[in-house]
């Protein structure tokens, strides 16, 4: 049963998506009249595929139509940009060639086998690119877990959600978000690691004070040096020229972990997998991937956990968000838990003004939902789902939790989800749901964890329009499955 503030009145299910494309053009329409009349906001090289929106409000839609008068107050009282520049403390290089180099500091480090960074460096001169792409400073954000967690799904979902795609070069570059693997700072090659024995989830075999200088100069515009872990060798390869972009992701082992490397995070994601499944996820992708044997994998998984307690898992203390992955709580046959996935996604208080994501209209309210029962509900399989939210202590601070339960059944049924979901940060009614229909092959699609993940990325989107000022402009204002 449903507190009173979570009550709804379930519309039936063949006026769903009817209703779903009238308000999405309700909000089109709207969208475009504010365009013709708007002041534009700040614009971006034309070389660059970031574009930047006049300065527009999308109409903000419940499940009960327009948001109370009283409730756009309050989000606009919370909705003002955390706006920051680069300080620009160096002169700008003209062209690339012009770039002279200094060491970075770290560059020294020997775990062991001799100076393997020692060609790393940073740029004298702010980077070209800050002017080519028209980069007013970038944001930075972390993104911490173990090794095959999801971070890959996860952040190919954020790619998605900023309309944008990046190369697939060792580190993944675009025209707005360049993704860098923190492995790339390991001071012991696979040999090494075999040969002393310290992981590489050790913060010896780690170059911390590389890493946080490189991520304080690419946040101050200039280009850096960087080292490359070579995952199909296990060899540290020469370095590679990175250039600033809008948007910074570092994802890996231990973004989180040094504070010096904090100091240039600007919003931080930690991806809390469980052991069971972790185990059952390794044991799949390795053996069908890898065609690695079961009792090597769990041997693996063992060995790494002392180390993983100690330096991996103390990070959710510094993440702003977690993303926690656990068994199903459903009622499921023995042995089905790892199979179904109860995922909660944690928004801990933070200093950035982001707001976080809950049901219905009542931030603060208790819920617990199953969007499968009454007339005109969702249709799911076994073993259902359940939408729950509420607040808890997460460490030493106050957290909103949105926990998604169970599987789907057809995607394009999460309109009925998502109506019930405010401060998605969504450019439109639907947004959510498209989202989850363009990446609909990828793992998670059919459950929480890649609601949860396009919800975080979502929030990504919102952060770095906050930081800079400025808006993303997606490519698309209206809701038309046969579109998508």
């Amino acid at each position: 049963m449903l507190p009173e503030t979570a009550r709804v009145v379930q519309p039936k299910k063949t006026n769903v998506y009817a209703i779903a494309s009238v308000v999405a053009n309700v909000a089109l329409v709207g969208a475009l009249l504010y365009t013709q009349t708007g002041e534009v906001g700040a614009s971006v090289a034309a070389s660059s595929r970031v574009h930047v929106a006049p300065r527009m409000v999308a109409p903000k839609f419940s499940m009960s139509g327009l948001r109370p008068a009283q409730r756009e107050a309050r989000v606009a009282a919370h909705g003002k940009g955390v706006v920051s520049t680069v300080a620009l403390d160096a002169p700008v290089a003209t062209s690339e060639d012009s770039m002279t180099w200094s060491s970075a500091k770290g560059n020294e480090v020997d775990a062991g086998m001799g100076q393997v960074h020692i060609e790393a460096a940073i740029s004298n001169e702010v980077s070209p690119v800050m002017a080519q792409k028209n980069i007013q400073r970038p944001v930075i954000f972390g993104v911490a877990a173990d090794s095959g967690c999801g971070k890959s799904t996860f952040l190919r979902r954020v790619n998605a959600i900023f309309g944008t795609t990046t190369s697939k070069a060792h580190t993944p570059t675009g025209d707005l978000i360049t993704t860098i693997c923190l492995d790339d700072f390991h001071t012991l090659d696979r040999t090494g690691r075999a040969d002393t024995g310290i992981s590489a989830l050790d913060v010896r075999a780690n170059n911390f004070a590389l890493m946080a200088d490189q991520l304080k100069a690419l946040k101050q515009g200039r280009a850096i040096k960087k080292p490359i872990y070579n995952h199909d060798t296990g060899a540290i390869d020469p370095v590679e020229t990175i250039h600033p972009n809008h948007i910074i992701i570092v994802e890996g082992l231990h973004p989180m972990l040094d504070k010096d490397v904090i100091e240039s995070l600007d919003f931080t994601f930690y991806i809390d997998v469980s052991d069971p499944v972790k185990k059952a996820w390794k044991i799949e992708r390795d053996m069908v991937e890898r065609g690695h044997k079961k009792e090597d994998i769990i041997a693996s998984i063992e060995s790494r956990k002392p180390d993983f307690e100690k330096f991996v898992e103390p990070q959710k203390a510094n993440a702003d968000v977690i993303i926690s992955i656990e068994p199903t709580k459903l009622d499921v046959a023995p042995g089905e838990e790892t199979k179904y996935l109860n995922t909660r996604l944690i928004q801990r208080e933070n200093q950035h003004g982001i707001r976080p994501v809950y049901m219905f209209e009542e931030e603060g309210s208790t819920v617990d939902w199953d969007p499968c029962a009454g007339p005109g509900a969702m249709a799911c399989p076994y073993p259902g789902t359940r939408v729950r939210y509420y607040n808890e202590m997460s460490g030493e601070k106050h957290a909103h939790v949105l926990e998604v339960d169970g599987v789907f059944g057809e995607t394009e049924e999460l309109f009925f989800i998502e109506e019930r979901l405010s401060n998605t940060n969504t450019k439109y009614f639907g947004e959510l749901t498209k989202q989850m229909l363009k990446n609909k092959a990828a793992p998670g699609s059919g459950d929480g964890s890649g609601l949860i993940q396009a919800l975080v990325a979502l929030k990504m989107r919102e952060s770095y329009e906050r930081f800079t000022g400025r808006t993303i402009q997606i490519p698309k204002w209206g809701l038309f499955l046969d579109d998508y």
